[in-house]
Parts: C-alpha cells; sequence; structure tokens
C-alpha cells in the first residue's frame, strides 16, 4: 500500500480509504467491523464517515456508522492512534434531497451547530479527537451533488467562511479536531478557505472530498490544480460512480441487495449517456484483462492530485478486491484509451 501526505500536514493516508456510508442501512454492525478488520491488515489507515450516515439518510438510522466504529474503536483502544479517522458535519438542508432531520433547517457552519455536531460525533465514535474534520457540503447554493450548473441562487444567509474556519480553528486549539477539509466543494470555495486562512492566521485546509471517476471527470478542470500549487489534496469517493463502473448493472442486471436495486435515490450515474459510457469503460476494462472494478479504482489512484481513493463495499468480497487495486498499474496504452473515450464522451456524469 502507497502512503500519500495529507495536505501540508504531517499525516500519511492510505492510497485507499475505508468508505463507510452503507453501514447501518446495507451493512450491520458485525460486517462494519470485518470491513475494518480486513482494510487495517491490507494497509489501509484512513477510514471516512459522516455525522449523516447511513445513507439514504433517515432520521432512525443517523449516525449508526459512526456508533459502529466506536463499538470497534471501544474494542481495539490500541489502535485508535495508528487509524486516521475523518468525519464530516451535515450541511444545510438547501436542495431537495438535503436531510432536514439533522438540527433542522438551520443547520448552518456556526458555532452552535459546528460544537454540537462534533460533540455528538466524537460521542459516537467514542473517541476525543478526529483526524481530519470535514464540511460535508458548503453553507451556500453552488454545484454539489449533481447540479450541472451554477444556481444563481441568492441565500437569505450564509455564515461567513473566515467565522467557521476561526470556530474549527478552536477545535485544533482544543485537541479535539487535527486537521480541515471541505468536501462537496467548489474552486471558488477552496480559494476563499485558502484566503481566509492566510489572512486571519487561521488552519488551512488540508483536503476536497469530491466525486471523482471515469465518468465524472469535473475535478480536473478547476480543481485539480490546487493539489499541484497548494498541497490541497483529492478523496475521491465514488470511483466506481455507485458501483456501475464495476460492471454488475450492465445489460439491465439489479443484482439482490445493490444500491441502485435498493434505493431510487440514486440517479446521477443512470442517466442514458453515463450508462452508455460506463459500458464503454467496462469494455475497455476487459479487453486489457482486468476486472471493470480494479480498472475504474486503478485509474482513480493513478490521478497525481488523488491523495486517497475512498472504497465502500456492502460484501467483504468487495471490499478485497476494491483494496487489491492499489496493486493494479494501468498500461500507458489504455491510459490514452481512456483519455479518447473521455474526449468522445467528457463527463457524462457530472
Amino acid at each position: 500500500m502507497e502512503y500519500r501526505r495529507l495536505g501540508d500536514s504531517d499525516v500519511k493516508v492510505s492510497q485507499i480509504g475505508l468508505g463507510t456510508m452503507t453501514w447501518g442501512e446495507q451493512n450491520t454492525e458485525q460486517e462494519a467491523h470485518a470491513q475494518i478488520d480486513y482494510a487495517l491488515d491490507h494497509g489501509v489507515n484512513l477510514i471516512d464517515t459522516a455525522e449523516m450516515y447511513p445513507v439514504p439518510p433517515r432520521a432512525e438510522t443517523q449516525g449508526s456508522t459512526e456508533r459502529y466504529i466506536g463499538t470497534w474503536l471501544a474494542q481495539h483502544g490500541s489502535m485508535r492512534e495508528k487509524i486516521v479517522l475523518a468525519t464530516k458535519i451535515t450541511g444545510p438542508a438547501r436542495q431537495p434531497h438535503n436531510p432536514r432531520h439533522i438540527r433542522g433547517e438551520a443547520n448552518q457552519f456556526d458555532r452552535k451547530n459546528l460544537t454540537e455536531a462534533l460533540d455528538g460525533s466524537l460521542k459516537r465514535l467514542q473517541t476525543d479527537y478526529v483526524d481530519l474534520y470535514q464540511m460535508h457540503w458548503p453553507d451556500r447554493s453552488t454545484m454539489t451533488f449533481g447540479r450541472p450548473l451554477y444556481p444563481w441562487v441568492d441565500d437569505a444567509y450564509t455564515v461567513p467562511i473566515e467565522e467557521t474556519l476561526a470556530v474549527l480553528a478552536d477545535f485544533v486549539k482544543q485537541g479535539k479536531v487535527r486537521h480541515i477539509g471541505v468536501s462537496n466543494e467548489t474552486p471558488w470555495g477552496v480559494a476563499q478557505f485558502l484566503r481566509a486562512a492566510e489572512k486571519f492566521g487561521l488552519p488551512r485546509i488540508v483536503s476536497v472530498q469530491n466525486p471523482y471517476n471515469l465518468v465524472n471527470r469535473t475535478y480536473e478542470a478547476g480543481l485539480s490544480e490546487f493539489a499541484h500549487r497548494d498541497g490541497i489534496g483529492l478523496l475521491a469517493y465514488s470511483p466506481l460512480a455507485f458501483g456501475w463502473l464495476s460492471g454488475k448493472y450492465e445489460g439491465g442486471a439489479r443484482p439482490a441487495g445493490a444500491r441502485i436495486t435498493q434505493f431510487e435515490r440514486f440517479q446521477r450515474y443512470s442517466k442514458p449517456q453515463a450508462m452508455q459510457a460506463t459500458s464503454r469503460y467496462v469494455e475497455l476494462a476487459k479487453r486489457h484483462g482486468l476486472s471493470p472494478a480494479q480498472f475504474a479504482l486503478a485509474f482513480v489512484n493513478s490521478r497525481p492530485f488523488v491523495t486517497s481513493t475512498l472504497v465502500g463495499a456492502t460484501s467483504l468480497e468487495q471490499l478485497k478486491e476494491n483494496i487489491a487495486s492499489a496493486q493494479v498499474t494501468l498500461s500507458a496504452e489504455a491510459l490514452v484509451e481512456i483519455d479518447q473515450l473521455h474526449e468522445l464522451q467528457p463527463s457524462p456524469a457530472p
């Protein structure tokens, strides 16, 4: 397993990170613990979660994922310092699908909500600090969760980024948070966080957690340069595009228990143009003698702006295949063919 520096910090995270959003909905506590055990045994040290998880978000299950991690930590206390534990505060409900059961619609990134969210996460996780604390999505209306165009919405109020960062700086001073990151963020937002940190002497963000995969390469256009110029790397989520790039949904297949089979909510990668592009990448993977899942993950792993590829799984067999992608290197020929397909149909599922 390769380890990469988390921003400008002294923390190194595994090339593959363990995503957890199915735990508590599609996975039991026992299965979650087995996934942690396997991941750590195979070199993974980054575990990413969120107060909102599991997904789909429901009031009845909210926080279950963190609780499952917490019970594992309670049983393996000596392992805490060997894990890079990341979680997120839920953002405000500005889009129809955003959850409204977590601190109501006024859930913004002010001191009250940030404090309540972090303390709740620490309690569920059964730890007194997290290594990376992230804002799940921006405290403003912008291009998130598949919005193809900037919405041009005038929000009644958004918490200024410098105010949010000042609160997070206090968490760092208190020892509750080691580092700060953003998620589902735009180039403008990342620039504002860096600007506020420099202007007011506040902590710099160390990472951006955004979607990135073969059918959604929008990150490259405006955000990837931050890794090169400022050391702010990507924690890539949905590297398999909700499982579509594994090939398991090809030909209209809907495996029992799979996310797309169970939940109508996940439509981001099931648009006709995305399905068409996905089929081409699945075919390309097979032509190169690789499983579609490992082919897709190996591509994400290879990008110079990616700090860690976050993989999630509902079975241990899926997890084994995903983690093993760290040992796969795509040929120069395969990379050229990927870019040719991308030029033919660029980012069909933003």
